[in-house]
């Protein structure tokens, strides 16, 4: 399976699971092509059959921004008394430039929210190497200052289970979630294994009065502010309840760990982790998702390992957040008696 067939199955495989569950949705898919998304489209014309099967609909746009702004209709339609499904399951595409022109129209979506029974995956072709761009560019940065959360898969093998738990996370915290999609995997190929579905566990979370999720008119207010910040607790919380970090080897008396992030996970092999390095431990942080990490799992961190390495492909949002982690749980962990 290539990286763009992997990326179409994951809303083939939302229309089966919502079906399955009895659920009256629909799809939506809308963005514009680009190297490494520039596939995309002509994958999901070839399948135009399947898709009307499965009420889903490709709309390419005549540019990311319009694209964007059709995804914050398909977000609206639970809202109308007259709709004839519960709500639609989209996702919105775009190389890295795409991501940097549309900043307003998903800065916008991502504050207005999502549907309960909606979702919405912002997939990111990000060109980390410069392979068909005129400069390199990472999508998560511009992410993390919409207050979206971001998937980082590391293969192909993980885009559905990935794209599975971000329209679940998505449905539950009214945020959109940032998906990306690397030169180096999407266009590349990989036999996979395929997975049962996950079953989430519902989080013990109790939503403000104002709610999580679109709404009719959201008016230039304070409340705005209030809204992402409390969808930004679910999404804690939802992490907590449903953890995708992983431990990948656990030696005993390890005074070393590695984190890593996306396909810098498979760029650390075994040999070089065990041997040239000399790490006695590895941690994968490959699934990591940006802000959502739990005090305890960090209090846990520092007392195993006094020292880390991080390991990114570009710049170093993952460096930020786990530093800061770090820091606050050394002070919380020098005051405790």
């Amino acid at each position: 399976m290539t990286g763009t067939q992997a990326l179409v199955r994951i809303m083939l495989d939302q229309a089966q699971r919502d079906r399955d569950s009895g659920m009256n949705t629909a799809g939506f898919i809308s963005g514009y092509r680009g190297s490494p998304l520039g596939g995309l489209d002509k994958t999901l014309w070839s399948i135009d059959a399947r898709l009307k099967a499965e009420n889903i609909t490709f709309m390419p746009a005549i540019n990311e921004d319009l694209g964007a702004t059709a995804i914050i209709g398909t977000q609206q339609v639970s809202l109308d008394p007259h709709a004839s499904v519960d709500g639609v399951f989209s996702m919105w595409y775009g190389k890295g430039p795409g991501v940097d022109r549309s900043g307003d129209a998903l800065k916008h979506g991502n504050a207005y929210g999502s549907s309960t029974r909606g979702g919405v995956l912002v997939v990111a072709g990000d060109d980390h190497g410069c392979v068909s761009s005129s400069m390199p560019h990472q999508s998560d940065v511009a992410f993390m200052a919409w207050f979206m959360p971001v998937l980082n898969p590391a293969s192909i093998a993980e885009y559905s289970a990935y794209g599975e738990y971000g329209i679940a996370l998505s449905q539950f915290s009214g945020t959109w979630v940032g998906f990306k999609a690397i030169s180096e995997t999407v266009e590349s190929g990989q036999s996979v294994e395929l997975q049962p579905d996950r079953v989430f566990v519902q989080p013990d979370f109790t939503a403000p009065p104002v709610g999580l999720h679109i709404r009719l008119s959201d008016l230039p207010s304070p409340e705005i502010e209030t809204r992402i910040a409390a969808k930004l607790e679910a999404v804690r919380c939802f992490v907590d309840a449903n953890p995708i970090d992983k431990v990948i080897y656990h030696t005993k008396d390890a005074r070393i760990g590695i984190v890593t992030t996306g396909k810098s996970h498979l760029d650390i092999g075994v040999d070089d982790a065990r041997g040239s390095v000399g790490v006695a431990d590895r941690s994968d942080g490959h699934s990591r998702i940006w802000d959502c990490a739990e005090k305890s799992r960090s209090e846990r961190c520092f007392k195993v390992f006094r020292n880390a390495g991080i390991c990114p492909l570009t710049s170093p949002p993952a460096e930020y957040t786990l530093s800061a982690a770090f820091f606050l749980c050394r002070i919380c962990l020098l005051a405790s008696p």
